[in-house]
C-alpha cells in the first residue's frame, strides 16, 4: 500500500503507531546518553520529550524572527557529539517550510537528518525522493492530517535500507491496529476525492491568510500546513482563545518562551472562515473600544 502510495521500494518503509513512534524509535538509535541532538526551536514538542527520554542532550537552535530555519547557526552547533538534526517540515506550529536547498546544505555535513513531514501533502512537497541519494536521510510522514486518522495512529518512515532494517529489529510487533490498516486501504482507494478536499483546505488557508492580514492586531505568518499561526499583537491571546470558544469557535493558544501570545488556526470550510473573521473582527472592536 505505502509503496504504490509514495512510489518508494518497501525496503525503505517502515509503518508505526503514529509518527511519534517512529521519532521515539530512531532517537533510541541513533542516540546514547550525553549525545547531543539538534532541533531548531520554536517545533514539535515531541522532539524534545523524546530526546530527553533517550538521556541525550538537547541543543536547541533558534529559527529566526520569521521562524525559518538558521542553517549557518544549525551548522555550527555541530560537534563530534551530535548525533542527528530534527527538523519539522513544514514546521509544527508555524507552518513555516524549509527550502530544499536548505535541506541539502544541512544535509551536506554529514549529520543524519529526521525531517517530519506531517504536513506534506499541503505544502506538495517532499523530500522522500531523496533518501535514495543520501544514506543520512530519513523522512516520516503520517495519514493524521491529509487523510483525517489522527485517533487511529498510523504513521510511516522512508530510511535507507539500512536504518530500516534496523529499525524493525528494535520495534515492537503489531503496533499497528487492525483499523488502522483499513482506514489506510480505503483512504487510498478514495485518493482523488481526499487529495480534492487537501488541495479545497490549502484554497481556503490562503483566504483564511488574507483576511487575517487585514487585522491591525493580528500577525499570521505564511503557511505551508493546513493552519495560519498569528501573533496577538493587541489583547492577551488567552482571552480571545476563550472569547472564540464561547462563540463555538475552537483555536488553539500559544504563551511559551518562544511562542508569546499567539494563536493557531486550523483552515476549515469557507462558512467557517467567515464565522471566524466575524467573531475576530468583534473582538477587534472591542480591544480598539
Amino acid at each position: 500500500l505505502l509503496q504504490g502510495y509514495t512510489g518508494i521500494g518497501a525496503e525503505h518503509i517502515v509503518a508505526g503507531n503514529g509518527s511519534d513512534q517512529l521519532i521515539d524509535l530512531v532517537l533510541h538509535l541513533f542516540v546514547a546518553p550525553g549525545d547531543e541532538v539538534i532541533n531548531c526551536v520554536p517545533t514539535f514538542d515531541i522532539f524534545r520529550f523524546s530526546t530527553q527520554m533517550c538521556n541525550g542532550k538537547l541543543v536547541e537552535v533558534p529559527r529566526d524572527e520569521n521562524y525559518t530555519v538558521d542553517v549557518s547557526a544549525v551548522k555550527r552547533a555541530i560537534t563530534k557529539k551530535t548525533k542527528i538534526i530534527l527538523l519539522a517540515n513544514p514546521n509544527n506550529p508555524t507552518g513555516t517550510p524549509t527550502p530544499q536547498h536548505d535541506i541539502l546544505e544541512l544535509l551536506d555535513t554529514g549529520v543524519p537528518m529526521l525531517a517530519d513531514e506531517a504536513y506534506a501533502e499541503f505544502s506538495g512537497e517532499t523530500v522522500t525522493h531523496l533518501v535514495a541519494q543520501y544514506k543520512n536521510l530519513m523522512v516520516l510522514r503520517t495519514f493524521s492530517k491529509w487523510a483525517g486518522l489522527a485517533g487511529l495512529r498510523i504513521g510511516f518512515g522512508i530510511f535507507p535500507p539500512k536504518i530500516a532494517e534496523y529499525l524493525l529489529r528494535i520495534k515492537l510487533p503489531f503496533t499497528i491496529n487492525v483499523a488502522a490498516v483499513v482506514a489506510v486501504r480505503e483512504s487510498l482507494a478514495d485518493l482523488d476525492y481526499l487529495l480534492d478536499r487537501v488541495r479545497a483546505i490549502v484554497a481556503e488557508r490562503e483566504r483564511l491568510f488574507g483576511e487575517l492580514n487585514k487585522l491591525k492586531w493580528l500577525k499570521p505568518f505564511p503557511s505551508q500546513a493546513n493552519f495560519i499561526f498569528c501573533h496577538v499583537l493587541k489583547g492577551k491571546a488567552s482571552e480571545i482563545q476563550q472569547e472564540l470558544q464561547n462563540k463555538g469557535i475552537l483555536v488553539r493558544y500559544f504563551d511559551l518562551p518562544l511562542l508569546r501570545n499567539s494563536i493557531r488556526i486550523t483552515a476549515g470550510k469557507p462558512e467557517h472562515t467567515d464565522a471566524l473573521i466575524k467573531a475576530l473582527r468583534e473582538l477587534g472592536e472591542e480591544i480598539d473600544g
